[in-house]
């Protein structure tokens, strides 16, 4: 209970009013704190039968670390673009721009109980079918297909680990429908393989 109240009071505190994120879980910190930093918001809103995804970046300073709180039952194909518009702009900038700064998913490391942050400045999204033969493809339901025929993480591991010097790209896919939750348990995942060129298609 201590645990949930620490994140509920981390982002009132963070946004300035009485709003809540529910935020990703997972069992590993990637990284734990980060200094210099400036919270963006992206909440989970509907209206009717319809979901949308609301941006607060009312507090970001292009200099800092950015930290991007998502709230994990945003599907990606509302997530992704959002977040692609807040890269560009940070990529794009000329006058302020610094080269140290980066961007982080938050969630929640259940194991440790404490916040952690997850980088992923150096990800290119694209919301399109890559046109490569070659590709990891994270279902809805989270199943794992390599070229089409589905897979374990395990086996996935252990082709990436063995043939990826054979690949000057992998190219990852999520399907659009994923939750963010589910996505940020992949992408702790992926992180894990030690993948230095990567793409990341939605769609």
């Amino acid at each position: 209970m201590k645990y949930c109240s620490l994140i509920l009071v981390f982002l009132l505190l963070s946004c300035g009013n009485k709003e809540d994120i529910l935020l990703p879980k997972s069992n590993v910190t990637i990284v734990s704190n980060v200094v210099d930093h400036s919270p963006i918001y992206i909440f989970f809103r509907t209206n009717g039968k319809d979901t949308l995804a609301e941006v607060n970046r009312k507090n970001s300073i292009i200099t800092t670390n950015w930290i991007l709180n998502i709230d994990k039952r945003l599907p990606l194909r509302l997530v992704i673009p959002e977040v692609m518009k807040l890269q560009e702009k940070k990529r794009s900038e000329v006058a302020h721009k610094n080269e140290l700064a980066e961007n982080y998913y938050s969630y929640a490391d259940s194991i440790g109980k404490n916040m952690a942050f997850l980088p992923f400045t150096k990800v290119y999204y694209r919301m399109d079918k890559p046109r490569s033969s070659f590709i990891v493809f994270f279902s809805k339901k989270n199943k794992i297909y390599v070229d089409g025929f589905p897979g374990s993480r395990k086996e996935l591991k252990h082709f990436l680990t063995s043939f990826k010097d054979k690949y000057k790209i992998i190219r990852f896919g999520f399907d659009e429908n994923m939750s963010y939750g589910t996505y940020i348990q992949n992408e702790i995942f992926i992180q894990s393989l030690k993948i230095e060129n990567k793409e990341e298609f939605v769609y």
